[in-house]
């Protein structure tokens, strides 16, 4: 289980406070399927990181497991990673001069699981997700669809009880995507717990339950069956980040059009003008009047 409570994360960014994430309270059960979507920037994948211990809370509770996350060093952390939590990426991260069974041993050689293990168990994991005859080729010998498959093996060799997924299918075409995502049901129907990042309502509906979020902030909880084409949530924060991107361009223009008149000389009107020309003739004159006294004198 993985409970959330006022979790902040904060990043000083010029002098200034960046509230990454803020007050989130969350409690995820074991087996349980939950897709966190909102807008860019909103912090999906700062959560992901705290979840998966790649990062810590600036304030606030997170227990796996009733582990209070916060208190374990980093050789503790670390074991977590290893045993207890699978990750998928977006592009792949697979190691290009390994094939696939040598890249789904990778995280076994941490581990220090012994050779003929780590070999069988890694051979198993890549029939798992179908790809036991495509074991010897390399990423690059391999579609965007097996090169996730791989990812997935590589991610559950461990046997982890939760699988955090940040955009999985975001590099994939439709039916290779779908494919992926049957197999993460299958793994969340076979126990783990399943974390997926994703922008695209089709990924998100397959959830228990939709996290969004926006600013940092959990701003609504829905069945995953509940929600439609377009996360209403999400749009409303697009729109207003258009919204704002809009008027502060807007105030930079005006401001720049300040600044410039500003640095200017202020133009003279014509009264003015006409008053200096006035004045400086009336000084001409005073002064051609006093040459003329002077020479009479």
């Amino acid at each position: 289980m993985i409970q959330l409570r006022d979790i902040w994360r904060t990043y000083d960014v010029g002098g200034r406070p960046l509230h990454a994430l803020r007050e989130v309270d969350e409690t995820l059960v074991d087996a349980e399927h939950v897709a966190v979507m909102g807008p860019s920037g909103s912090g999906k994948s700062t959560l992901l990181n705290l979840i998966g211990c790649l990062d810590r809370p600036t304030r606030g509770s997170y227990q796996l497991d009733g582990r209070e996350v916060g208190d374990l060093d980093e050789s503790e952390l670390a074991e977590i990673r290893r045993h207890h939590i699978g990750f998928i990426f977006q592009s792949f991260h697979l190691v290009a001069r390994l094939d696939a069974v040598a890249n789904v041993e990778l995280p076994m050689v941490f581990a220090g699981v012994a050779r003929r293990e780590r070999r069988d168990r890694a051979q198993r994991a890549l029939a798992v997700v179908n790809m036991a005859d495509r074991a010897d080729h390399r990423p690059d010998q391999l579609s965007g669809g097996e090169r996730q498959r791989v990812a997935i093996a590589r991610a559950t060799a461990m046997g982890p009880k939760v699988l955090l997924a940040d955009e999985p299918t975001g590099n994939l075409d439709s039916r290779s995507g779908r494919q992926v995502l049957e197999l993460l049901d299958e793994l969340c129907a076979g126990g783990m717990t399943l974390i997926v990042v994703t922008h695209d309502p089709n990924v998100a509906r397959r959830a228990d339950r939709v996290i969004t979020l926006v600013d940092g902030r959990i701003v609504s909880r829905i069945r995953g069956d509940d929600l439609g084409e377009v996360n209403p949530y999400i749009a409303f924060a697009e729109n207003a980040q258009d919204a704002q991107a809009a008027e502060n361009a807007e105030n930079a223009e005006n401001a720049e059009h300040v600044q410039g008149d500003e640095s200017a000389e202020p133009p003279e009107s014509a009264e003015a003008t006409e008053n200096a020309r006035d004045s400086g003739q009336i000084e001409e004159v005073a002064e051609t009047g006093a040459a003329e006294k002077g020479a009479r004198a």
